[in-house]
């Protein structure tokens, strides 16, 4: 398939609240350096600024990020900010709050209910906004319910900071919490194509039901997690992609979608090519062969 002139529309569109956003979106993260967070070779600054107004040209509406994506040298937000400011009407970025990290980048102690606001004025420092169009909520292993911080961001929500909320890294049981105190738009959850996950497939099926986006992160690189893609696709995976005249990775992303209409797609990429031919994959239309070949991978017992 010809990568050139797709664009995200080609993926479709859903909403996050009252925000349309294409359903093929874009990661940032991976724009920081050649690996995740403060790991690896901090990447070329104007590159990746070329990525992300690339992104643009290629349709892309919404992106993901946080104030905790940065490398010795690079920030996600600060690159985001330089690149697309001021900022196109329809573009909706989403941030994540939860985690922390301190200036020498490493790990800190999880926020507190009450530290959520000094991380939603970091983010709308860094972007340079005066509000965040989502918050996503990352629930950490230190805290089981997340009544009380969903509260807090909820309580952001009302003085204007934040427009819509969210979560991520959750079960059912938390998403009936949160939406007990705020209406929720979206749950970021880690999801994969040779994953397999019951509990997470019972939530993306409730978050269809609700009308609620759900936005899996690690699509493409499965196991490989913040390590980057994944190069171990299974011969299923090859094969679906030489009918599609496609690539594995862009085979993984179409699969992602077809989990349904409320599935949205984040990948990264500080790589321009990359970043076109995972924008061209809302275009593949996997037929019930296909899916059939694909979601065996879902069954089949891991090794």
């Amino acid at each position: 398939m010809s990568s050139q002139t797709i664009t995200a529309a080609a993926a479709g569109t859903w909403k996050l609240g009252d925000l349309p956003v294409h359903r093929i979106g874009f990661g940032a993260m991976r724009l920081t350096g050649s690996a995740a967070f403060h790991h690896g070779t901090p990447s070329d600054r104007a590159r990746s600024i070329a990525v992300l107004r690339k992104a643009m040209d290629l349709g892309v509406n919404h992106i993901d990020t946080a104030a905790f994506y940065f490398s010795s040298l690079r920030s996600a937000n600060e690159l985001i900010n330089s690149a697309l400011a001021p900022y196109p009407d329809d573009l909706v970025i989403v941030t994540k709050v939860g985690p922390y990290r301190a200036y020498d980048g490493q790990w800190g102690t999880s926020a507190r209910p009450e530290d959520l606001r000094g991380h939603v004025e970091e983010n709308l420092r860094q972007l340079g906004r005066d509000h965040l169009d989502v918050v996503n909520l990352r629930r950490m292993p230190t805290y089981d319910s997340i009544t009380e911080h969903f509260g807090a961001l909820a309580e952001l929500r009302e003085a204007g900071l934040i427009r819509h909320l969210g979560i991520s890294n959750v079960t059912s049981r938390h998403l009936a919490e949160a939406q007990a105190i705020a209406p929720v738009v979206c749950v970021q959850n880690r999801y994969a194509l040779d994953r397999p996950d019951p509990a997470t497939d019972e939530l993306l099926r409730i978050c269809g039901e609700q009308g609620i986006a759900f936005v899996p992160f690690y699509a493409v690189a499965g196991e490989a997690a913040e390590q980057g893609v994944t190069t171990s696709h299974d011969e299923d995976v090859h094969a679906v992609a030489r009918a599609h005249g496609a690539s594995p990775a862009q085979i993984r992303l179409a699969w992602t979608l077809h989990q349904g209409p409320h599935v949205l797609a984040i990948p990264g990429t500080g790589n321009p090519d990359h970043l076109t031919e995972n924008v061209a994959a809302g275009a593949i239309r996997l037929t019930d062969e296909d899916l059939n070949r694909l979601n065996g991978l879902q069954t089949r017992p891991v090794a």
